[in-house]
C-alpha cells in the first residue's frame, strides 16, 4: 500500500510540473482533478475495528493466557527466592548465598527467556491475524470505492500519508468497517477488547 501510494504522489507531482509547462492542458488538468472523487480512509484502524479482528484478537488473546500464568508463577517463584535469601543472608555461608544466588538468577533469565519468546510468537501470530482480516477489508475498500465511483482512497494510517487535510465527510472509515461487519456477518463480541495497535510492519 504505500508503494501504491508513493507512486500516487509521484505521478500527481508530474501532472502538476506538466501542467506548469504547458499551457493549454492546464484547464483540462484542473478539469479532471476538480471533477476527481477522492477519499480517505484510516485502513489500520479499520481493520482493527471489526468484529472479526475484534474475535479473533480476543481469542489470540485467551490462546496466550496459560502462557501470562506461567510467566506469573515464575516472576512470583523468584521473588519468593529473594526474600528468602535477604531473610537467611546473615546465617547463611559465603558459599549457599552464592548458590542460592546463581539459583535466582537462573530462575530469571529463564523468566525472560520465556516471556521473550511468547512475545516473538503473540506478535507473530497478531501480525498474521491483522494481515488476514486486512486482505479482506481490502476488497471490500475496492468494491465501495468502485460502486460509489472513488477514483482515489488514500490511508491516512500511514507514517507518510500524503494526506496533509481531509474534509470528515470524505473518511470512510466507519462505512467500511460496518460495510465489512455487514458482509462478514460476524456479531459484535460481548465485551470488545481493546483494539490494539497495528503490528509492526503495516
Amino acid at each position: 500500500m504505500k508503494r501504491t501510494l508513493a507512486l500516487a504522489v509521484l505521478l500527481a507531482s508530474g501532472l502538476v510540473l506538466n501542467a506548469s509547462a504547458q499551457t493549454k492542458p492546464v484547464t483540462a488538468t484542473h478539469a479532471a482533478a476538480s471533477s476527481a472523487k477522492i477519499a480517505v480512509i484510516a485502513f489500520q484502524t479499520a481493520v482493527a475495528r471489526t468484529n472479526e479482528f475484534q474475535r479473533n484478537y480476543a481469542d489470540l488473546q485467551k490462546k496466550f493466557d496459560p502462557k501470562r500464568d506461567q510467566l506469573k508463577s515464575m516472576s512470583a517463584e523468584i521473588d519468593t527466592l529473594k526474600k528468602q535469601l535477604q531473610a537467611q543472608s546473615a546465617t547463611l555461608s559465603d558459599a549457599e548465598r552464592a548458590s542460592r544466588a546463581r539459583v535466582i538468577d537462573e530462575k530469571q533469565k529463564d523468566m525472560q527467556r520465556t516471556a521473550q519468546d511468547a512475545q516473538s510468537d503473540f506478535q507473530q501470530q497478531l501480525q498474521d491475524t491483522f494481515n488476514g482480516v486486512a486482505t479482506k477489508v481490502a476488497t471490500v475498500v475496492t468494491d465501495y470505492a468502485k460502486e460509489h465511483n472513488y477514483s482515489l482512497v488514500l490511508d491516512f494510517s500511514e507514517q507518510h500519508s500524503p494526506v496533509l487535510y481531509a474534509s470528515p465527510s470524505n473518511d470512510i472509515t466507519k462505512t467500511i468497517v460496518e460495510a465489512y461487519n455487514t458482509k462478514s456477518g460476524i456479531p459484535a463480541p460481548p465485551v470488545a477488547a481493546p483494539a490494539p495497535k497495528a503490528p509492526a510492519g503495516k
